[in-house]
C-alpha cells in the first residue's frame, strides 16, 4: 500500500514544496473527468482586472462552497457563479483527499479555483492574499501541458527563479512561502496528451475563512 512517505518531494523554499508526479496518469484521467463535470455545472468565465477592466488571459471557474472572482468591483470570494448565479458544484472528493495528505492543515478547503491556460496564456507574478487565514496553505495541481512556473519572495522586487510544472505535479505554498509571489511565464505546447485540446488546467485548493469563524 502506497503511503505519503513514498512520494517524492522537493522543498524549493521554506514552506514551498513540489511533489513531482504526485498524481499518476490514471489519477489524472479520473480527476479530469470530475473536473469536466464541474465545468458542465459551472461554465468557465473570463475575469477582468478591477481597475482597468482588462480581461485575464486565462478563463476560470470554481468548485466548493466559495469561488474566487475578479471584476470591476474587485477580487473576492462568493458562493455563486458570477454569470449563472448558481451555487458552485462541490469539490471532488479526490481533491479533498489530496488536501488532507499534503496540506498539513486540519480544516478542509473551501474553494478550488480552476484556471484554463490555452497555449498562449500566462499569469503575471502575484500573491494569493484574499483569504482570511494565511496559516492555511494553497495546494496547486497541474493537468495537461507543462508550464514554466516562476516564483520569488514575499516582496515584489525579490529575486525569482523558474522551473517546469508537468501534468500530475502538485505544489504546496505554506508557512513563510504562503505569500510568495508566483506566476506562469508560458505554456509548452505538446508536452502532454492528457487534454485533447491542448493547454493546461491548474487547480488551486484554498481555505478562505478561519476555522473558528466557519
Amino acid at each position: 500500500m502506497t503511503t505519503e512517505a513514498d512520494f517524492a518531494r522537493t522543498q524549493l523554499l521554506p514552506g514551498l514544496v513540489l511533489y513531482p508526479g504526485r498524481l499518476a496518469r490514471d489519477e489524472q484521467v479520473a480527476l479530469l473527468t470530475e473536473i469536466r463535470a464541474v465545468i458542465a455545472a459551472a461554465p468557465p468565465f473570463t475575469p477582468v482586472m478591477p481597475r482597468t477592466g482588462k480581461p485575464f488571459s486565462v478563463a476560470m471557474t470554481n468548485c466548493g462552497p466559495l469561488g474566487w472572482v475578479s471584476d470591476r468591483a474587485g477580487y473576492r470570494y462568493q458562493p455563486t457563479h458570477p454569470v449563472t448565479g448558481a451555487r458552485w458544484p462541490a469539490i471532488p472528493e479526490r481533491l479533498i483527499a489530496l488536501w488532507r495528505a499534503v496540506a498539513g492543515y486540519a480544516a478542509p478547503p473551501e474553494a478550488c479555483l480552476v484556471n484554463f491556460y490555452d497555449p498562449t496564456a500566462k499569469m503575471g507574478l502575484h500573491q494569493d492574499r484574499d483569504e482570511a487565514d494565511f496559516d492555511a496553505p494553497i495546494v496547486s495541481v497541474s493537468l495537461g501541458d507543462t508550464c514554466r512556473f516562476r516564483f520569488g519572495g514575499t516582496a515584489r522586487g525579490d529575486p525569482t527563479r523558474s522551473f517546469p510544472l508537468a501534468s500530475g505535479d502538485v505544489v504546496v505554498f505554506g508557512g513563510p512561502a504562503r505569500l510568495a509571489f508566483h506566476g506562469v511565464d508560458r505554456i509548452l505546447p505538446g508536452t502532454s496528451t492528457l487534454l485533447p485540446e491542448g493547454g493546461r488546467i491548474n487547480l488551486t485548493l484554498r481555505r478562505v475563512t478561519e476555522p473558528s469563524a466557519a
